[in-house]
C-alpha cells in the first residue's frame, strides 16, 4: 500500500522505516546531525514550501530517503493505520 504525504508524493509503506515529529526530534543533537548528513548526501526530499511538521525515513533497494511533510506525523499515522485495517480485510 502507499500513503500520501503531500503534494503529489506518495511512498510504499512498506519502505517506511519511522515517521517522525520534526518539532519534538529535531531538538536532539542526533537527529539535527541526520538531517544535516542526509541533506548533503541528497537524501532530503522537500514534500511541500511549506513549513515541514514531519519526516518520513525510508528505504528502498538500500537507499534512505527522508520526506520533509507539511502533514503532522499523527496525521500521517492515522493514515497507515487505515490502511493496515483495510489491508486485513
Amino acid at each position: 500500500m502507499y500513503l500520501y504525504l503531500g503534494q503529489e508524493t506518495v511512498v510504499n509503506t512498506a519502505d517506511i522505516i519511522g515517521i517522525f515529529d520534526l518539532d519534538n526530534t529535531s531538538t536532539s543533537r542526533i537527529t539535527k546531525l541526520y538531517l544535516s548528513q542526509a541533506q548533503k548526501s541528497g537524501n532530503i526530499v522537500e514534500v511541500s514550501h511549506e513549513l515541514p511538521k514531519s519526516f518520513v525515513v525510508c528505504e528502498n533497494k538500500g537507499k534512505i530517503k527522508v520526506y520533509l511533510s507539511q502533514i503532522s506525523p499523527s496525521t500521517l499515522k492515522k493514515r497507515t493505520s487505515f490502511i493496515k485495517d483495510i489491508s486485513n480485510i
